[in-house]
């Protein structure tokens, strides 16, 4: 007597991607959804976000529950998505075929506004975990974000506030494997037309373990620079010297008995 045992069918790994909407305006964020099947536990899928001329915006892991449901809000690069069609690639390493979600951002670009001054970045900065510093010249319309960090496979999430607390943009970037990273903050729209310091702060960490944070002075107009710190001390050293001139040149004058 031969016994047949039934075949027991394994699915393939596999990837989706779904959203609820296909469009978005340039200073939206995007909700992803998605499923991974047939893979292991304890394990993450990356997502990608690609622009429409070809330049990777994002790339950070997701982790998915016991059904393999996962989703992630994917907000703007600083400080507005470009107009044009996005595509979501999410991949994961035992799933041979890649998901792919496009979306597209319809709506003008914002405009940009003027940077004033940069408050000076101390020097042992680099000694630190994780450090930012911005660099930017006066009348500049976009500020350059560089960094470094040891947690290099950790995304880090920068975070704009206005001079009077208010939050204006949010953005998330990935660290290369030597921990360094950048971001280019675009200046403009009406979240920046209050005139001021405008605060960059970068966290990193399921706790924000890791913290920095750099002030820039931004005014929609074209601005006069203050005086830096050297500038002031020439200026006091100036003043201290023409007091004593002006002192020495009085008592010359005075009449000898």
């Amino acid at each position: 007597m031969i016994s047949i045992l039934p075949m027991l069918a394994f699915a393939a790994p596999s990837l989706e991607l779904s959203s609820h909407s296909t469009s978005i305006n340039p200073s939206d964020s995007f909700l992803v959804f998605g499923k991974v099947m047939g893979v292991t536990s304890y394990s993450t899928v990356n997502l990608s976000l690609v622009a429409p001329d070809d330049e990777l915006i994002y790339s950070f892991n997701v982790d998915f529950d016991k059904e393999g449901n996962f989703k992630r809000l994917i907000h703007p690069p600083i400080s507005s998505f470009k107009s044009g069609e996005y595509t979501i690639i999410a991949t994961h390493a035992q799933v041979s075929q890649p998901a792919k979600l496009t979306f597209t951002v319809i709506g003008k670009d914002i405009p940009s506004g003027i940077i004033k001054e940069i408050t000076p970045t101390p020097q042992d900065k680099t000694k630190s975990d994780m450090y930012i510093v911005a660099n930017a010249v006066e009348g500049d319309t976009e500020i350059s974000i560089v960094g470094k960090t040891f947690w290099s496979d950790r995304d880090i999430t920068l975070k704009v506030s206005s001079p009077n607390g208010n939050l204006i943009t949010v953005a998330q970037v990935t660290p290369m494997s030597n921990g360094d990273f950048s971001a280019t903050i675009k200046i403009g729209g009406p979240m920046w037309k209050e005139d001021g310091l405008y605060t960059v702060t970068a966290y990193q960490g399921d706790n924000s373990e890791l913290k920095d944070s750099v002030q820039v002075d931004i005014a929609n107009g074209v601005v006069v620079p203050e005086f830096g710190s050297i500038a002031a001390m020439i200026l006091a050293v100036s003043i201290i010297s023409l007091i004593a001139f002006s002192a020495k040149s009085r008592l010359s004058l005075v009449p000898r008995l």
